[in-house]
């Protein structure tokens, strides 16, 4: 009889091990992909003959997405986000030299990305101001609200910015979808 439990017990633990275990649900994925989705040119939507341009592209073959600041053609800052495991993180190289970087908190049923200071390189927090949270409402088809937080001597600031994608005069431009084996892209046709 104790053959027959041990047995028993044996059998069902197999029996378990060898099912297939649900992968655990990536909710860093989808948010990733809203921010790959940005990759463009934006504008303020209240300022549009403003030079201040915020330019979203891919890096890394597609890891990574880079968030630049222009002002005209000089380059103003920069945040890089990125996977880091189950986390998705923002590393913002500010004008003042520091380096804060923010991990993204859980998702919300809205589109909305939310970032919180983590840590920081290279950051005098006694004398420099520094990014200590960060957020993109992504709701709204064809606009980013974009809000921010810097600390300075343990004040916060909050600022928030609406952009739209860059309007360029005459061009019309359609995205279509390119489907090749193994890979699946974009490319952009300007007619003029």
């Amino acid at each position: 009889m104790l053959k027959i439990a041990i047995w028993s017990s044996l059998a069902a633990a197999s029996a378990s091990i060898s099912q297939p275990v649900a992968a655990a649900q990536d909710v860093v994925a989808p948010s990733f992909a809203d921010l790959k989705a940005l990759v463009g040119v934006w504008q303020q939507a209240d300022k549009p003959d403003s030079p201040l341009r915020i330019r979203f592209s891919l890096t890394a073959g597609g890891t990574a997405v880079v968030e630049e600041w222009l002002r005209g053609s000089q380059p103003h800052s920069m945040t890089i986000y990125h996977r880091d495991g189950k986390s998705l993180i923002a590393t913002h190289y500010c004008p003042q030299g520091n380096q804060p970087r923010l991990a993204m908190l859980p998702p919300s049923a809205a589109k909305v990305l939310r970032f919180k200071f983590r840590d920081a390189t290279d950051l005098d927090a006694a004398r420099e101001s520094y990014l200590v949270a960060l957020a993109f409402d992504l709701s709204r088809e064809g606009r980013i609200v974009r809000s921010e937080t810097y600390r300075r001597e343990g004040n916060n600031e909050a600022s928030e910015m609406q952009l739209v994608r860059e309007q360029q005069s005459g061009v019309k431009t359609e995205r279509l979808s390119v489907f090749k084996v193994g890979v699946i892209g974009a490319m952009e046709i300007r007619h003029f």
